[in-house]
């Protein structure tokens, strides 16, 4: 396990030779195969009228949910963001994204009013 998985909680000074810290483990789970994803697109607004598309229920790890986030931006032509275990797109995008995430094999579906 690398450093930067491992946590150090509850911090002491100690003098007995034998004393362990506690670590807390952050492994993030494997990414599953895109066929196994069950991905849901809201469409959420913000103040002021605007309006998000939300991709919801992504497993896997951080890095590969941030690929996938830049790949849709880039075929939606709009910014959005990766955070909270979401995937945001400005604007509503929702039909062109469950074409795009179909064409990847996802399982994707409309959800939300």
């Amino acid at each position: 396990m690398s450093k930067k998985n491992k946590k150090i909680i509850n911090v002491v000074y100690s003098t007995n030779p034998n004393f362990k810290f506690e670590t807390e483990n952050t492994d993030e789970e494997e990414t599953k195969e895109p066929l196994k994803q069950d991905l849901r697109i809201f469409l959420d607004r913000l103040g002021g009228g605007k309006m998000v598309t939300r991709i919801s229920g992504f497993v896997g790890k951080t890095g590969d949910m941030e690929a996938l986030g830049k790949i849709l931006k880039q075929k939606c032509g709009g910014g959005g963001s990766v955070k909270d275990g979401n995937i945001l797109i400005q604007g509503d995008h929702r039909d062109k994204l469950v074409k795009i995430l179909t064409e990847l094999r996802y399982k994707v579906k409309k959800a939300g009013g």
